[in-house]
């Protein structure tokens, strides 16, 4: 067969397979609230998410805080639901009237926002015909085609509209809404962690610490001065998806740590 055959050209499928495995599946968190900006509530959710995202292989790229003001939602979806495979939303989805995540969500997929039929349902589990008022539909409305996500904590469900989850921001509520859905999300391969402790600065470290980093774009390192035991040091923190890979910088990076005339502590890998 000649080299140049158009056979030649296909990939072998266990080429193919390696290639749809080592795809990097990325994600982005929109949190929605002026109670985040003000500063009356701090954020639980983000944290959660990203440990539970890494854990399926999939990389959180992107958070953004923003207002409940519906441009600004419907803006921000647009984008990043282009931009990322996975978009993930928390807050606004109650009863009252700055809960506007839904209809924004509606209005960013240009779908009509109506009664979700599964939703008025499960409703009527717990209510009467007669108590469910306009706040409580409310809960019940979503865009049309959305699929609802399961509300293992309270009645209202969070829903998936395309690539985007709509969650809770009730942090008890919305991990549980992202618990039901983890299982569902295809990730690429997940992300390796070790870390190199020192005692050593950061002005000392600087320079060979960029000269591994060169030698390894496939592995982030990091340099996080940390407070142990009433003195100062730095975390060394490396990241990547090639065990091997990992392990070599790793090795280079407490070599480096040795050299410089210090003990290198090496942590345990994490996920």
């Amino acid at each position: 067969m000649s080299a140049d055959t158009p056979e030649s050209k296909v990939a072998p499928e266990s080429k193919r397979g390696s290639a749809a495995a080592d795809k990097v599946v990325t994600a982005a968190i929109i949190v929605i609230g002026n109670e985040i900006l003000s500063g009356r509530t701090q954020d639980a959710n983000v944290a959660y998410i990203a440990t539970g995202l890494n854990q399926v292989g999939v990389t959180l790229r992107e958070v953004r805080v923003i207002p409940d003001v519906e441009a600004t939602i419907v803006g921000t979806v647009n984008e990043l639901r282009a931009k990322f495979d996975y978009v993930f939303t928390t807050g606004g989805i109650g009863p009252t009237h700055d809960d506007i995540t839904s209809e924004c969500i509606a209005k960013a997929f240009g779908v009509p926002w109506v009664v979700h039929p599964e939703a008025h349902k499960h409703f009527l589990n717990f209510y009467q015909p007669s108590e469910l008022n306009a706040a409580r539909m409310r809960m019940a409305t979503t865009p049309e085609g959305a699929t609802l996500v399961y509300n293992p904590v309270s009645r209202a469900p969070g829903f998936k509209m395309g690539n985007v989850y709509v969650f809770a921001g009730i942090p008890r509520v919305m991990q549980g809404m992202f618990d039901a859905v983890k299982g569902e999300l295809k990730g690429g391969k997940p992300m390796l962690s070790r870390t190199v402790a020192t005692s050593l600065p950061e002005g000392i470290l600087a320079k060979d610490l960029g000269a591994i980093q060169s030698r390894y774009e496939d592995v982030e390192i990091g340099s996080y001065p940390i407070m142990r035991r009433g003195s100062f040091g730095v975390n060394l923190v490396l990241r990547g998806r090639d065990p091997a890979r990992l392990a070599q910088a790793t090795e280079e990076v407490a070599a480096m740590v040795k050299a410089l005339g210090d003990t290198p502590v090496e942590e345990s890998a994490e996920s």
